[in-house]
């Protein structure tokens, strides 16, 4: 990757996932192949030990991510990839990252269909399993690229959320955006921020797990003299067990208040021709590409539409999204899913708006023809 920064080149997006980790700081993978998400175990496997990094291919999705959650409490930045099934059985694990506050990085290509579903087809099922799969409340940010080009830069950004706030983030590209090949420039060292996380010098009292102002707790890395207690279940400020339950009430509400803290940090979308727009396009990932064609081409035409897209998908943008809504009579809601993102959009919205889904959930993309087609009978 030496010869490649500060150049664009060509790569597949999962290239440039493996690329944009190791730019960011990742010096441990643990994955286990499957379809679509090998290409990116398969280059950190070549990559990783030039920059003195370890990959090491797991028995399974459950010792995958525990892998990662063990290395990164060790201080490496860490992260692994995988699919539909693979992404099901890393979710008890994903909770334990959340409440360890171990900052992990998981990559969730998605295919189409539920259990073993469609392999080789694209699919956008997976929304609301990356916010909702665990169980219990818990923290976690989703990022959506939609190009390779974001397959380097999102992954970058998802390193630093992950070092920022001390949380499991999840980086959800479809099959295609993993599998395309575009231009994608590799910046040069120093060129695009790379956070790591705060490592105090001393804790009061060995209160580990204690909040700064900002709602983060910074526990030690293992190995570094200190001898942190690191635990699933609910802990006080020094990482034992409690059952008291307003020490319970406070960890948990302190937990998941990192999200609501950075909200800030956290909000990452792109728009186009929103100020005036009657109807918008809301969607994510290779989808929302489409959606910005149409939204041209039905502007051409006299039509006043925009188009949105949440870059961030979860924490959704959604003081932003009523904002927009204030004008705009009609969303409508593209997604290779029945309707995930749509109800997010409706919760946000209002029930006085109107919100119009079009789903395509057969393992190919929307067409920009039936995009127009249905939209237009959407508007009729």
């Amino acid at each position: 990757m030496s010869d490649a920064k500060g150049k664009t080149v060509l790569l597949q997006g999962n290239e440039a996932c493996a690329m944009g980790a190791i730019f960011a700081g990742c010096r441990f993978f643990g994955g286990y192949p499957i379809t679509p998400s090998t290409e990116i175990a398969e280059h950190l496997a070549r990559k990783l030990p030039t920059v003195g990094g370890v990959f090491m291919q797991m028995e399974d999705e459950i010792a995958s991510i525990a892998s990662i959650i063990g290395a990164s409490l060790t201080g490496i930045k860490s992260m692994t990839a995988t699919s539909g099934p693979g992404f099901s059985l890393m979710q008890e694990n994903l909770g334990l990252a959340a409440v360890l506050e171990a900052p992990v990085v998981i990559v969730n290509l998605m295919r189409s269909g539920a259990s073993t579903g469609h392999p080789t087809g694209t699919g956008q099922g997976d929304l609301m399993q990356s916010r909702w799969g665990t169980h219990s409340d818990h923290p976690v940010v989703a990022l959506a690229p939609a190009t390779a080009q974001e397959m380097f830069d999102l992954t970058v950004k998802a390193f630093n959320i992950a070092e920022k706030l001390r949380v499991p983030v999840v980086l959800l590209p479809e099959a295609v955006v993993g599998h395309i090949r575009e231009a994608v420039y590799i910046p040069a060292e120093g060129e695009m921020e790379v956070i790591n996380r705060e490592r105090p010098s001393s804790y009061d009292n060995l209160l580990f797990f204690k909040r700064d102002k900002s709602g983060v707790s910074h526990p030690p890395d293992l190995g570094t003299g200190f001898r942190p207690h690191f635990t699933g279940l609910t802990h006080d400020e020094s990482g034992f067990f409690t059952a008291v339950a307003d020490e319970v009430n406070a960890f948990t509400v302190g937990l998941n208040s990192k999200i609501d803290l950075h909200r800030e940090f956290l909000t990452d979308y792109c728009e186009e021709t929103v100020e005036d727009a009657d109807i918008l396009l809301v969607s994510f990932g290779i989808t929302a590409r489409a959606c910005a064609y149409i939204v041209r081409a039905l502007r051409k035409k006299g039509v006043k539409a925009g188009y949105f897209r949440p870059r961030i998908v979860w924490p959704f943008p959604e003081e932003r999204l009523r904002q927009i809504a204030q004008h705009t009579h009609t969303f409508i809601v593209p997604e290779l899913n029945l309707g995930q993102m749509r109800y997010a959009v409706q919760r946000i919205v209002g029930p006085e708006k109107r919100v119009v889904g079009i789903n395509r959930v057969d393992g190919a993309m929307l067409t920009l023809d039936r995009l127009m087609e249905e939209i237009k009978e959407a508007l009729a």
